[in-house]
This record gives C-alpha cells, structure tokens and sequence, in this order.
C-alpha cells in the first residue's frame, strides 16, 4: 500500500480552507433595552395622540427586534403602526404595514386575529365590504377566548348594517347580548356599543320604538361610564332617527355630536354631523364648514400618508446603509483573513507539488518496472510455449529421421537437411518475433521484410500500400502495436488458416492508418475464435485508442479491419 506524503497535505489544506468566518457578534442585551425603550416611547407618543411620533418610534424598534429576530415584538409594532395609518385614514397603507407581519405569524394567537381584525377594518372603510367580513371572520377563529370574539362579532354586523342586511346583523347582535354572565364578559364600552347598533338596525327594519329604546340605554350608559368617543355614535343615531319626525331634535343631537367630536378631534364624525345638519337645512355657515373641513382633512390625511410613507423609506434607507457599513466591515476583515490564509496556502501548495511529483516518480518508476517484469514474463511464457509446441516436435522427429533411416542413401540425407533447415527457419522466426523492433527510417522496410518471410510454395503473400504510408507521422509505439498484431495474425494464418492466398492493405488518412489483412483460408465459426491470439492483437489495438474487428465463416476465409489514430 502507498501512502502519499501528498495526501495528508491535501488534507490538512481542507482543514484551513473549512475555518469558519464568523460575522461580529451582536451584543442582545443593549439591543433588546433599546428596542424595548423605543417601544414604551411609541405607546406614549400614541396615548398623547403624537402620530407622526409614534409612527415612527415603532417602526424604528421593529427594525431593531428584526436584527435579534424577536418575531413576537415585530408583529407588535406592525400593528400598532398599522393602527396608527388607520385612525389618520391611510387604509391602503395600513393594509401594505399589516402584510409586512403576516410572515412572521406562526400561528393562531392574539396576534393573528388582531392583524385580520385590522384588515377587516381597513376593507369596511375602503367600502370593500365581503373583503371586510372575510377578515373579521377569521380574527373570530383566530381569538382563543369568547370575550375577544365579540369585537370582530360586532364589526360585521356594523358590516351588514352599511350593507342594509339589518335581519343578519340583529341576529349577531342579539346572539352576543343573551351571553350568560353578559357583565363578566363584555365591557360597559362594549356593552352600549353593541346595544345602540343593535336600536340603530331595529330602527331600519321598521320597529323605530324597541329601536329608540336600546339607543337610549346605550347612551345612558355611555354618558354614566363616561364614553365620550362612544357616545358621538349614539347622537348620530338619534340623530338620523328623528331626522324624519323631529328635525330640531335631529339637529340637536347632531350638533351634540359635533361638538363632542370636535373635542375628541374626531373629524369623520364632525364632518357626519354636519352631514345631518346641512340635510336637515340648517344655516348655510354648516355647509361652509363642511366643505372647509372636508378640504382640510383631505389634506391633513394626505401629509400623514407622505409622511409615513417617508418614515418608513428613510428608516429603510438608513437600515441599508448601517448594512453596507456593517458588510464593509466585515468584507475588511474577511480580506486579512484571505491574505493570510492565501499565504499559507500559497506555501502549502508549493509543498504539496514538491511532495505530489515526488510520489508520482516513484508512482510511474514502481509501474513501469512492474510492466516490464510482466511483458518480460509474457515474452518467455510465449517463447516456451513456441519451442515446446513447435521446435521440440521438429527437432524429435529430426533425431527419430536420423535413427531410422540410413542417411548414406543421398535422398535421405537431403531430407535431414530439408528439416534441419526448417528448425533453422523457425528459430529465426522466433527470435525475429521477440527482437526489438526499429521505428526509425528503415521501419517499413522492416515490416514488409516480415511479411514476406511467410512467402512459400503454399501461400502467397500480397503486400499493398506500405509505400505511400507517411510513417514518420506514425507515433513509435503504434509502430510496435501494428508489427506486433501482423506477425500474430500471419503466425494465426500459418497455424491454422491453410490460405494459398493473403492479402494485406495499407490505407492512410491524414488523421488515421487502415489496415485491412485477407485470406482464402479455412476460416471458422465467429463464436469459436481462438482467442489468445486474437485476445493480445485486439488489447494492442485498444491500448493505442484503435479499433479492432474480425469477419470470419468457415470455408469462407478470414478478414481483419484495424483501424488506429496516426
């Protein structure tokens, strides 16, 4: 067994090139205390209603939890950002900041439902209203417990309402309110406010006194618990309500609504109660504010939407810069670790092909000696078999002549010398076959001198085409490949064959050589071949990238196509 200094080289050249290149680690704790800080910052900001402030400070420790993964706090702030662009009427946007989360859901949590909630909210106000109750019905199956299912229960009946399909939504109203333990479960806000949507439909579908009734208790319990935003809802109903029977308590409870939504900067609901005053025909300074308010919100929306839209592209912005940065940093360092490490292995490769030449000395020096012990051992095996199957025969039957037949009768004599001729004659052969074969100039010279030794009385051997061959751009070794297999098949031909007739073709290409060998012989069977002749011609051939084929039936003589590259 080899063992190759080479090989372990190669390997200890794997393990350099497997060192780890690690990036610069994050310290988590300052990161979380800044995200976190950031968070709490937002949600102040939001209660002081400093939007823009808000916006910002959330989408700014999203960005922060997105570097430690903290998927939880990312979905988080999403949403508080999304509900942000909701209250200032940036729906579309709300819709693209809330498809910003939905990667990071995993699965069915307080989360999910409020994202699906928010979608719901945005389509009802965008008037995309089957889109709004497919959300809010899978915020219900997102929500775990039934007191957070009565919120998305609420707003698609508020959903059905706009749709006037009054009968739907009284019967989901109506469902929530005969709950047991209605106290414990809902809130007094969640209470009044189911309970005036619930009048407000009764009201639509033509029973305006159970209608009346339940807007009333809502608003008394709104006024009593001090629902304030709450109860801008209520006067609006009312409003609408008397807007056909009583016009002064319509414009009484309308101007009741502007004024608390004006407190409340509630703008939708301003401009709605004025909505009810101008169609009740109130004085025309209602309309003037109208078409004021309406122009100034459409406005004031509008430079909200720019600039969170701006906010999030700056913090983007700054992200990818503060990347750069960050990759630049570590690009610099990963450089100094590639200079070092091409440096070592730069030496290391100079000795791992020192060591690599080395072994492939030593590696073609232990071959070649093995071929030649082996062609050395072929040589006497064939040469033994040659003088034992053929001289030792002739030279037994030579000795029995000579012991059984007086050899002062002249014809007897000339027949011993006959024989002791044709020993002589084989021995040549034999010795021509293992001689070293000359490549140089005098090779087909050579060649046709072989050939023509098996020229006698029986057989005749036509040699066409050796001439016109450009030997010299033969390569040596398909010069020795091409005398060898020659010799095996005419020494086939005079073993077996009988043929009075041969016939040997030289053909040349530019790129290849074509020998084509014929004989009237015996042939045989294709099946039955002799093959350790054949075997040792078709392995020259194949060893020099040739090819080899034999045709042959009995009485139908014996043909070979050997075809090599010059």
């Amino acid at each position: 067994m080899i063992r190759s200094p080479f090989l372990y080289l190669l390997i200890t050249l794997l393990l350099f090139s497997c060192t780890e290149k690690t990036a610069i680690p994050i310290d988590n704790k300052n990161v979380k205390e800044e995200a976190f800080n950031l968070r709490e910052k937002g949600i102040t900001q939001l209660q002081q209603k400093n939007f823009n402030s808000a916006f910002y400070s959330f989408n700014k420790s999203k960005i922060i939890y997105e570097k430690i993964k903290d998927s939880a706090n990312i979905v988080y702030n999403l949403i508080q950002m999304a509900s942000i662009q909701q209250i200032n009427g940036d729906y579309y946007g709300s819709k693209e900041t809330l498809t910003e989360a939905l990667p990071y859901i995993k699965r069915k949590d307080i989360y999910s439902a409020s994202i699906n909630n928010f979608f719901g909210i945005a389509d009802k106000e965008l008037a995309i209203y089957e889109d709004a109750v497919f959300y809010y019905k899978e915020a219900i199956n997102d929500c775990t417990d039934s007191i957070s299912k009565q919120s998305p229960l609420n707003n698609i009946a508020v959903v059905y309402i706009l749709q006037k399909k009054y009968d739907k939504a009284i019967l989901i109203l109506e469902s929530i309110l005969d709950k047991k333990n209605l106290d414990s479960i809902l809130s007094s806000k969640s209470k009044s406010r189911i309970t005036d949507n619930l009048g407000f439909a009764y009201f639509k579908i033509g029973k305006p006194d159970k209608g009346l009734f339940l807007m009333n208790e809502s608003l008394k319990l709104r006024t009593k618990t001090e629902d304030f935003y709450g109860s801008i809802e209520s006067y609006l109903h009312l409003a609408e309500y008397y807007s056909k029977t009583d016009t002064k308590k319509s414009n009484d409870y309308a101007k009741k609504a502007y004024d608390t939504a004006t407190k409340s900067n509630s703008i939708d609901e301003r401009l709605r109660a004025l909505s009810f005053l101008i169609s009740n025909g109130s004085e025309v300074k209602y309309g003037q504010k109208y078409i004021s308010l309406n122009d100034s919100i459409i406005k004031v929306r509008n430079n909200f939407k720019n600039k969170f839209a701006k906010i999030k592209y700056d913090s983007k912005k700054e992200k990818d810069e503060n990347q750069k940065l960050r990759l630049e940093k570590i690009e610099n360092e990963l450089s100094l670790q590639k200079a070092r490490y091409q440096r070592i292995f730069f030496i290391i490769g100079l000795l791992s092909l020192f060591f690599l030449l080395l072994y492939l000395r030593k590696f073609y020096q232990n071959r070649n000696r093995i071929e030649k012990i082996k062609t050395a051992y072929d040589t006497e095996t064939r040469i033994a078999k040659d003088i034992h199957d053929e001289l030792a025969n002739d030279v037994f039957h030579a000795i029995t002549y000579t012991q059984t037949q007086p050899l002062t009768i002249e014809n007897n004599k000339e027949t011993l010398l006959q024989k002791l001729d044709h020993i002589y004659s084989r021995v040549r052969g034999i010795s021509r076959e293992n001689n070293d074969i000359n490549t140089g100039p005098n090779y087909p010279d050579n060649l046709k001198e072989m050939l023509s030794t098996y020229n006698s009385n029986q057989t005749n051997v036509i040699i066409n085409g050796i001439e016109k061959i450009n030997w010299d751009s033969v390569e040596d070794l398909k010069k020795i490949a091409v005398q060898r297999v020659l010799h095996e098949l005419m020494v086939n031909m005079k073993k077996h064959s009988g043929a009075s007739i041969v016939v040997i073709k030289f053909e040349n290409t530019s790129n290849s050589l074509s020998i084509n060998y014929t004989d009237n012989g015996k042939g045989c069977e294709k099946s039955k071949i002799i093959k350790n002749g054949l075997q040792n011609m078709e392995n020259r051939i194949l060893s020099n990238k040739g090819t080899i084929t034999f045709e042959t039936e009995p009485d139908k003589g014996f043909k070979v196509k050997i075809t090599m590259p010059k």
